[in-house]
């Protein structure tokens, strides 16, 4: 805690120093579930603060962190009750967003160079972007996709004419974080075991890339420009997926008849993704389409199995086939005279979908109006849903989404209360969660 108070300290000092812009927000936020007895799944409390600076005409500074609680009491015996940090009491974190330097026409007045910790977004649609690569995904809030880590890289900007040229070197490989709880089997399918058996128990070990430039090196170039008032870009990235994938899977007899136990492996993938997108307007309604060809590496899954005769085997099946495959997704949005908007999305491909045969199609629709001059938001409709099967629909659909009511009371000031409702059949990620229905609660004052 020491460190994070000195750390606010040299801050705000260097504000009065070097006249630093300083803003943020204060956020609490929470969820329970509409079952199991109205059981709490988010306790959140947020302080996001951003520093930002133009020392001069050739250099601008950014850097944003967030200090929350976050969690609930994780309390074992008196010990806890004891530690000077309180953090088992009150669980707390500090989160590095992001800290980099701007250099404005280095060696030459048309390149400019973003050194440190960034966002590196790539893509034209709303929070899903196939092309969007470069970051690592942060899936810890499933209701919150589209968010990422930042990443320490290098980025050269360089402008063309009418067109823009980006280079991004990242040198080492950073994994996605996975969704907080029990809400991580969304993107966990159930493993096959053998007929008439059960699982007891199952561990799992992540293999991290070898920290060496070969290994854990990543980048991409983009090209981007404007054609007949349309925006566009072609990209090229080459890395690792940021979501492991099964190597290995040990499945052990236990000493009781019909149970095994499971021993799993998981690493990253090598991967390159050749990506496109365009944003525009077709009258009043706006338009977006983006596309990315996966091209990855064959990965093998090494199965060992019981069996009644040989004792343990192992078999090999591919877990990942070297054949390109083709995500994209197509949107719109558009407001009606009598102040609905309305945007919408078809996607095809998600975030943790991969290889040719396993990309499911998904349609996302939110609906909403503004009344008393803005000073309220009611979302009727926000919705999601998955079809992994066009021709068996009513066995395998997945639906997530709720209403939502935003007020904002006073400049600065917003107060959101909703619900999520999940349900689905089959095996997608909605349906594995179909039991989790939630409200929430969230008030955020922003600085």
């Amino acid at each position: 805690m020491k460190r994070i108070i000195t750390l606010i300290t040299i801050l705000f000092s260097a504000q009065l120093i070097a006249q630093v812009n300083i803003n943020g927000y204060v956020q609490t936020y929470n969820r329970a579930r509409l079952q199991q007895e109205g059981k709490f799944t988010w306790n959140e409390n947020r302080l996001g603060l951003k520093f930002e600076g133009n020392p001069s005409e050739n250099i601008h500074y950014y850097s944003e962190v967030r200090l929350r609680a976050f969690g609930f009491p994780s309390v074992f015996t008196t010990s806890d009750l004891q530690r000077r940090e309180k953090d088992a009491v009150q669980p707390w974190g500090l989160e590095f967003r992001e800290a980099y330097i701007d250099i404005y026409g280095f060696l030459n007045e048309n390149l400019d160079v973003r050194i440190g910790r960034q966002r590196i977004a790539w893509g034209t649609a709303d929070k899903f972007n196939p092309t969007d690569n470069l970051n690592p995904d942060d899936l810890e809030d499933i209701f919150d996709f589209g968010r990422h880590l930042g990443s320490n890289a290098i980025m050269a900007t360089y402008y063309w004419g009418d067109y823009t040229l980006y280079g991004v070197f990242i040198p080492v490989f950073t994994p996605a974080t996975m969704p907080f709880g029990d809400w991580a089997t969304a993107f966990t399918p159930p493993l096959n075991l053998p007929p008439g058996m059960q699982l007891a128990s199952f561990q799992d070990h992540i293999r991290l890339p070898e920290n060496k430039v070969a290994e854990t090196s990543s980048g991409g170039i983009k090209v981007a420009g404007n054609w007949f008032n349309y925006d566009w870009s072609l990209s090229y990235f080459n890395g690792r997926d940021d979501l492991p994938l099964i190597t290995a899977v040990s499945l052990t007899p236990t000493a009781t008849p019909g149970f095994l136990d499971a021993n799993v492996e998981m690493e990253y993938p090598r991967i390159q993704v050749i990506g496109a997108d365009m944003a525009g307007s077709i009258g009043d309604v706006g338009i977006w389409a983006e596309g990315a060809l996966f091209l990855p590496k064959k990965v093998y899954n090494n199965l060992t199995i019981p069996h009644p005769q040989l004792g343990m085997i192992t078999q090999r099946e591919i877990a990942l086939d070297d054949e390109p495959y083709f995500k994209w997704v197509v949107g719109g949005d558009y407001t009606f005279k009598s102040g609905w908007y309305l945007n919408a999305q078809f996607l095809h491909g998600f975030i943790h979908e991969r290889g040719k045969d396993n990309l499911n199609d998904y349609l996302l629709v939110r609906f909403e109006k503004n009344f008393m001059n803005d000073a309220l938001k009611i979302v009727p409709l926000g919705i999601a849903v998955a079809i992994p099967d066009w021709n068996d629909i009513k066995n395998n659909y997945g639906i997530a989404g709720g209403p939502e009511i935003d007020y904002y009371p006073i400049d600065a000031l917003e107060i959101s209360v909703g619900a999520f409702i999940i349900d689905g059949k089959g095996d997608n990620i909605f349906s594995r969660v179909k039991d989790f229905d939630a409200g929430f609660f969230k008030i955020t004052y922003s600085f």
